[in-house]
């Protein structure tokens, strides 16, 4: 129950995040002197609407976003007589500007208020950790059956081959046959992947010790791609490594800051994530096709919403507020890349306008007309199927084989 709770909560948050996004449009067209048609939740058949002064709010049947109806936001745009004076395709370029830009304002805006909750209720993580040292915490038995997430699957007793080769928790591993390693992620694949004994350089007390361990073949099981269950083989040391720090929290005077830091951050990692889509399409791909998802593939809604019940149902809600969080950071960078029918792409067509018009001018030229949209409609048809297709391939990997966080 908790889990369809969450779903749906986590849903009807990024809709809300979408209509608070289309808020920021209406408000700063409402204040510069534009007229807003009408704002709704929702697309499809309108459930319910009410008018107040000259706009019509109100819900539609489907709730996948919302939209802010601007008068005459494109010259194509049917006006009445007294819409004519205040299209938006009429008003000065900064107007237009500020118009555009309030959206995803709004989306960065909402996304610090969710930091600031999630420091003083959860504190904030570690956007750049630094990598798990190669020392080891303690040492475990192994079992030869293990579940997907490394844990014995079936009772065992004894040292286990790490602690049986002599290794103590607080040693430093320097080597590992021979080969020099810092990092736990440098260790496991080659202890994983051991056909016999490892030689392993280890420090202790400032000594240096050789010692041999002997890694214990174990089966691992596992949920995999379209209900199937996965098997894998691979030897196990009962090695375990130093766990992340806990995330500290903030009292709300200190929280402000550190969330003003933290927004930096989500701006340099969203931005990131952003530049790396067009690599993702591969990924996804095999994903789609039977192969292993990546956990930094994008998501779909749907993908978003199940992660979101998901936490819910254990109750990690970090979890929840976190990716709700790189949702609206997103959104907002999203909107402004300058491609139509993006917001970002209707700010390029604003500011090209003024430079042009600014470069007649000094010319000695009247003004131009506004920019033909019809001719970017090619362009914009191309970004627009670029978006769809990439839409249903994420769609379709979270549902035949989504992300596995627990």
């Amino acid at each position: 129950m908790s889990f369809a709770l969450g779903v749906a909560g986590f849903a009807i948050a990024l809709v809300l995040s979408v209509a608070w996004h289309e808020c920021g449009h209406m408000w700063a067209a409402q204040a510069t002197g534009m007229k807003v048609r009408r704002f709704f939740v929702g697309f499809g058949p309108t459930l319910w609407s009410t008018r107040r002064g000259e706009t019509e709010y109100g819900f539609k049947a489907i709730p996948a976003g919302g939209f802010c109806d601007i008068a005459g936001m494109t010259p194509y745009d049917e006006l009445t007589p007294d819409e004519q004076s205040r299209a938006m395709y009429k008003q000065k370029p900064w107007k237009r500007l500020v118009v555009l830009l309030a959206g995803p304002l709004q989306n960065f805006i909402l996304g610090f208020v969710l930091i600031v909750v999630l420091a003083v209720g959860w504190g904030l993580p570690n956007l750049k950790p630094q990598p798990t040292p190669a020392v080891v915490a303690a040492t475990f038995c192994v079992a030869p059956q293990l579940n997907e997430k490394g844990e014995n699957a079936v009772p065992c007793t004894g040292a286990g081959p790490a602690a049986e080769a002599g290794l103590r928790p607080g040693d430093t591993i320097v080597s590992v046959n021979g080969k020099p390693v810092t990092k736990a992620a440098e260790v496991t694949p080659l202890l994983g992947s051991a056909s016999g004994p490892v030689a392993l350089g280890v420090e202790r007390g400032g000594q240096l010790l050789n010692l041999t361990v002997t890694p214990t073949p174990v089966t691992i099981t596992g949920p995999g791609p379209n209900g199937t269950t996965t098997t894998q083989k691979r030897q196990m040391v009962g090695l375990k490594y130093p766990a992340p720090p806990v995330p500290e929290k903030y009292g709300l005077g200190s929280a402000i800051p550190a969330s003003v830091v933290f927004t930096g951050q989500m701006f340099e990692a969203t931005w990131d994530a952003l530049w790396s889509l067009p690599t993702k399409i591969g990924a996804l791909w095999t994903a789609v096709t039977g192969g292993e998802r990546s956990a930094d593939t994008p998501i779909s809604v749907w993908g978003a919403s199940v992660i979101g019940g998901e936490a819910v149902e254990r109750g990690v809600w970090e979890l929840f507020l976190g990716l709700l969080i790189s949702i609206n950071f997103f959104l907002g960078l999203f909107n402004l890349v300058p491609l139509l029918p993006l917001d970002g792409g209707h700010m390029a067509v604003a500011a090209y306008e003024k430079i042009r018009d600014t470069v007649r001018r000094r010319l000695g030229k009247v003004a131009a007309g506004p920019v033909d949209y019809m001719k970017l409609m090619p362009l914009t048809y191309g970004v627009v199927a670029v978006m769809g297709a990439f839409m249903v391939l994420t769609l379709v990997a979270d549902i035949i084989n989504p992300i596995k966080l627990f």
